[in-house]
């Protein structure tokens, strides 16, 4: 049993989808404080670059399914984070932007955010966080 254990261990899928489950759960452990969930975090900060970007778009880059991201949408709106917008060029289109309240609240999770990296960061080198970055950078 110890091998077949050891073996499954070693996969790299496995030791992906644990390091992922362990970095999600420190990073959800951070943002409940703010009352969000990390899929609301990763679409404040697509949306704070400024871009104006397609419901499609923002799903893609958040990492979101277009379903979950709908509803998502709908409660950060309800929350007052984010506001719906008729897009300039497609008028079929809509974008988000972040409201003045979002953006505030994007100053104090991005803060623990910041930390939750440094807190991953401070477990390897520079040249293993470089390594790691180009890695996963290939994988997705």
């Amino acid at each position: 049993m110890s091998a077949q254990k050891k073996h499954f261990e070693n996969h790299l899928s496995y030791v992906l989808a644990a390091a992922h489950r362990s970095i999600s759960k420190s990073l959800s452990d951070r943002l409940r404080k703010h009352g969000i969930k990390i899929e609301a975090w990763r679409v404040m900060e697509c949306l704070d670059a400024g871009e104006r970007l397609t419901m499609g778009q923002l799903a893609d880059r958040a990492l979101v399914n277009p379903p979950t991201l709908s509803k998502l949408v709908d409660r950060m709106v309800l929350d007052g984070l984010v506001h719906r917008r008729v897009a300039d060029e497609d008028h079929r289109q809509i974008n988000l932007l972040l409201t003045s309240l979002g953006r505030m609240r994007m100053i104090q999770i991005r803060e623990d955010v910041d930390a939750e990296d440094q807190n991953l960061a401070a477990l390897l080198d520079e040249t293993s966080i470089d390594l790691l970055r180009k890695a996963l950078a290939k994988l997705s």
